[in-house]
């Protein structure tokens, strides 16, 4: 049964990424894209019974820890370092009127594959707090939110101290 889901699931998101007639087929990023979160749901039973553990990036661990830190930060380009550490874990900061493409095909294919893959353990929430996999992603999260709070001031000190951007 686990195989089968799993092969359901996984067939859901190569159909995402090759696309489906009528659709236009999708661009190499969001085909990668796809892919990955196929793997993500795919995998999803593992991480709900303790097999496979979350792990905090030791960058966002450090960020939770202190977040407002100015340690080893004295000039521009250790801040802009900072910052582009921080990007490379978290993604691409928030970009004012830039509005992402969504994908839709891929979106369907995930809800599909999600309610599949959830459909396997029965009383998921009950089984994630026993098994320790949502206080686990509860402070994966809290890690993930320490980081963008992190990212922002860093922002914010480079701004005052009048630090040039690079060019993206």
């Amino acid at each position: 049964m686990a195989a089968r889901a799993r092969l359901t699931v996984l067939g859901l998101f190569a159909l995402a990424a090759v696309g489906c007639p009528g659709i236009s087929p999708l661009p190499a990023q969001a085909v990668r894209d796809t892919v990955k979160r196929g793997g993500e749901i795919a995998s999803q039973p593992a991480r709900d019974v303790g097999v496979a553990q979350t792990k905090i990036p030791p960058l966002l661990a450090a960020a939770k820890a202190a977040p407002y830190s100015m340690n080893g930060l004295a000039t521009c380009q250790q801040i802009r370092g900072a910052i582009e550490e921080l990007s490379a874990a978290l993604g691409p900061d928030f970009a004012a009127g830039s509005e992402k493409k969504e994908n839709k095909v891929g979106k369907l294919a995930e809800a599909g594959g999600k309610t599949v893959v959830n459909a396997f353990i029965p009383f998921r929430g009950l089984v994630r707090e026993i098994s320790g996999a949502a206080p686990a992603q509860r402070q994966l999260n809290a890690a993930i939110d320490a980081g963008f709070a992190r990212r922002g001031f860093l922002r914010g000190v480079a701004y005052v101290r009048k630090c040039r951007q690079r060019a993206r």
